[in-house]
């Protein structure tokens, strides 16, 4: 009877590994009892692994974009007289934020207002809900739900259902009341004056006229912040321009005058950085405005999407690479993926950067 493990399987199981590299990183959790705040918590992630590691790589790559100065470059080749020291001290990187029409319609509205106000950002790119949930919800309350409620039982009693979030449909019916007379204005200001609206001039107007401090687009009107929308009509802000086109036939809204805005925005842009939530249009519009400019020189991406089918929204950003749209052969980790709900990381990924000073 053998006593003895046979050779080779001892030899298949026991292989010896090759050298650890000396500097690379062991797997190790935070110490609750040492961590201060929530920025040490997202520093210690770098250790855990898998989509924490990612998080905090993330956390890294926005500071980076909120550190660099133009005066950080080499020197133009021109006389130190004539360069502008404190112009070039003074120049930041242009931060492109995307998001998808849920999260406005989640407590991330929150959030992105924050941003906003307080001119973290340099331009948007959303979708329509992304818009109008924003008015929306100055003018009435969504409620924490379900996933599991019934649709046709919500149907009758008047209720959407937005993942596990309701709005009541009176919303939308008081929306339609405050936004009527608005596009009835910018009607007879474009016969009167002849020139058309542009999307983003739509969501700068609505942004005034909303005159309320818990709107992001009311910050984003003061701080003449640009908000471009591709796909306006999209959404309840859509339903609202149909209806309008029968009572008051005539308005136009010209997103040729957009692109031209946004890409050129990206060209002007001594450095970029995009920071999009989701995928789709506001994903690819940022994106494509990238192009223009060689790639942008920083991103960070979180979604769930994955790239097997080949969708854009579930692409990785070295797909963007290959494009054009995110700038290639870097030394450094200067874009990633989060594959993560935005709802759980985003408002870490903020807490640990934008609401912090600058180091």
């Amino acid at each position: 009877m053998t006593t003895r493990a046979p050779v080779d399987a001892k030899a298949a199981v026991l292989v010896h590994s090759a050298p650890i590299a000396p500097d690379a990183v062991s797997v190790t959790g935070p110490d609750l009892s040492k961590v201060a705040d929530v920025k040490s918590l997202l520093a210690a992630y770098q250790r855990i692994g898998f989509q924490a590691t990612s998080l905090s790589n993330a956390v890294d790559i926005v500071q980076n974009m909120r550190r660099w100065r133009l005066s950080d470059e080499p020197l133009p080749d021109e006389p130190l007289e004539e360069i502008d020291h404190a112009a070039r001290a003074a120049t930041k990187c242009t931060i492109f934020l995307g998001f998808t029409s849920n999260l406005m319609s989640s407590g991330l509205r929150e959030i992105i207002r924050f941003l906003v106000q307080h001119k973290h950002i340099s331009a948007i790119v959303t979708t329509a809900g992304g818009i109008e949930e924003d008015f929306i919800k100055c003018l009435g309350k969504t409620y924490i739900a379900d996933f599991s409620l019934d649709g046709a039982d919500l149907r009758k009693k008047g209720l959407n259902r937005i993942g596990n979030l309701v709005v009541p449909n009176d919303n939308y019916c008081k929306f339609e009341d405050w936004v009527i007379p608005i596009l009835d204005k910018m009607l007879e200001e474009q016969k009167a004056s002849g020139e058309v609206w542009t999307p983003s001039k739509v969501i700068h107007r609505l942004g005034k006229e909303i005159n309320h401090e818990e709107s992001v687009y009311y910050w984003a009107y003061k701080n003449d912040i640009p908000v471009f929308c591709p796909a306006l009509t999209d959404g309840s802000l859509g339903d609202m321009i149909y209806f309008h086109s029968y009572k008051s036939p005539g308005l136009i809204i010209d997103i040729v005058q957009d692109i031209r805005r946004l890409n050129d925005l990206s060209l002007k842009a001594k450095k970029a950085g995009m920071i999009i939530l989701g995928g789709g249009v506001c994903k690819h519009q940022i994106a494509n405005a990238m192009l223009f400019r060689n790639g942008a020189d920083y991103a960070v991406y979180i979604n769930t999407g994955q790239e097997f089918d080949g969708s854009d929204s579930g692409a990785r950003p070295d797909e963007a690479v290959s494009w054009g749209k995110i700038k290639a052969g870097s030394q450094t980790v200067k874009h990633l993926k989060v594959y993560a709900d935005a709802t759980l990381v985003f408002p870490l990924l903020v807490a640990a950067t934008f609401a912090q000073e600058i180091e």
